[in-house]
């Protein structure tokens, strides 16, 4: 078994998609087209390879850290402090806390390195590796041993918290900056495609960004592995975020992306893991064109695209009664009489299931999502023992087989 199939799978089931298909097909023939609800409910159910995925204790989680580089002046001055952002969070002073308790998300905000120390808080998880990164222009942003240690924070965090469906996000002064500089060394995407400006920026502030980004990835022109640019340019949010997606994925769990810092560690993950970026969906916070170059690496596009300008991890919020809406088409509405000689629904399933690939393990059409048989796979850090091999490996971030299952869904894939 290969590196990447011990890993992560990927989703690719033809026999499932099919399955799928019909009955979404059989659902139109009462309930009309649902239009881009059909090819997500198609994702959810080859994400959890049954017929009916369910959700359950699902999470949203940011991940909160200062970058040194912020100290260059390249920021669009902050109204707060990246720990003031983490307590108005906390205490619901922020749209994401109110709209994550309406949609039943669990939020929770890691302290992966802020500047400040922060007072206790039950929704707090206290993972902090130092006191901000380092000034990525002078020297690395990380040692590699602190960015592994976040790595397998990260992983340690997806293995403790409940649920099989994760929105991953993060925040932080200087991060927006740092996931471009990561994004454009992996992608060869230019820094220019991948800059935020405000509303606030001057072009002569604008100019000088790209002029101090530029300055910084030439400091770091020889590194290419993909751990090695997370370290140099990176932020610990985006390394633990790397070791949440790492583990949801080895457990056939949704992955919610949100913001520019989670899609820089999504596609450093998909260096260790490509399949990993089967498992995403995608949404959005902000309007800014710099995402949608992002986006675009991963021939994604947003659930929702309502202009926004807000807190990573609030286009999340908002997309998941979605995504729970899209699941419901396969687990809650009643199929009615299919016209036509046919097999009863439970039957017709596993007869039709039963002519997968016996590599896969895929759940009858009367069986709750997660009661599948696990396949084989390495569990919280010791995914990471595949870095040596993976890391040094350039390749895409979809997998041909992720290229395959996603090519079903207009919603996530390329407009």
């Amino acid at each position: 078994m290969s590196v990447n199939r011990s890993l992560i799978s990927p989703t690719a089931n033809p026999v499932l998609e099919q399955a799928l298909r019909r009955k979404l097909q059989r659902h139109s023939e009462t309930t009309g087209q649902l239009g881009e609800l059909e090819p997500l409910a198609i994702r959810l159910g080859l994400i959890q390879n049954t017929l009916k995925p369910r959700f359950r204790d699902p999470q949203i989680v940011v991940f909160a850290t200062d970058h040194g580089i912020a100290v260059e002046g390249i920021s669009e001055a902050a109204p707060q402090t990246t720990s003031n952002a983490v307590h108005s969070l906390l205490t619901s002073q922020l749209p994401l806390s109110v709209f994550a308790r309406i949609q039943g998300l669990a939020l929770s905000v890691v302290d992966c390195g802020l500047a400040d120390s922060i007072q206790p808080h039950a929704r707090l998880l206290a993972r902090k590796i130092a006191h901000g990164t380092r000034n990525a222009r002078v020297t690395l942003a990380m040692s590699l041993d602190q960015a592994h240690a976040a790595i397998r924070a990260g992983m340690e965090i997806a293995d403790a918290l409940p649920g099989n469906a994760f929105a991953c996000a993060g925040m932080g002064l200087g991060s927006h900056e740092s996931a471009s500089l990561v994004l454009s060394r992996l992608t060869g995407i230019t820094l220019r495609e991948l800059l935020i400006s405000g509303p606030l920026m001057s072009q002569d502030d604008l100019a000088r960004k790209l002029e101090v980004l530029q300055s910084t990835q030439g400091r770091h022109r020889d590194i290419t592995d993909p751990v090695e640019v997370l370290a140099a340019f990176g932020g610990f949010e985006m390394a633990m975020m790397v070791g949440v997606m790492l583990v949801a994925g080895s457990k056939r769990h949704v992955l919610v992306i949100d913001g520019m810092a989670a899609c820089a560690a999504l596609m450093v993950a998909s260096r260790i893991a490509p399949a990993v970026t089967d498992y995403c969906v995608f949404s959005r916070s902000h309007a800014h064109p710099g995402l949608d170059h992002a986006l675009a690496l991963f021939h994604a596009s947003a659930l929702l695209e309502l202009g926004m300008d807000s807190l990573d991890g609030t286009g999340a919020t908002l997309a998941w009664p979605l995504i729970i809406s899209a699941a419901a088409l396969l687990t809650e509405v009643a199929e009615g009489e299919d016209p036509g000689p046919s097999l009863p629904d439970d039957i017709r399933a596993s007869t039709v299931l039963r002519a997968a690939s016996a590599e896969t393990t895929v759940l009858d059409d009367t069986a709750a999502a997660g009661d599948s048989v696990p396949l084989a796979r390495p569990s919280g850090p010791d995914l990471l023992n595949a870095d040596a091999t993976r890391s040094s490996a350039a390749g895409h971030p979809s997998s041909s087989a992720s290229n395959d299952a996603t090519a079903s869904s207009k919603t996530t894939t390329a407009r």
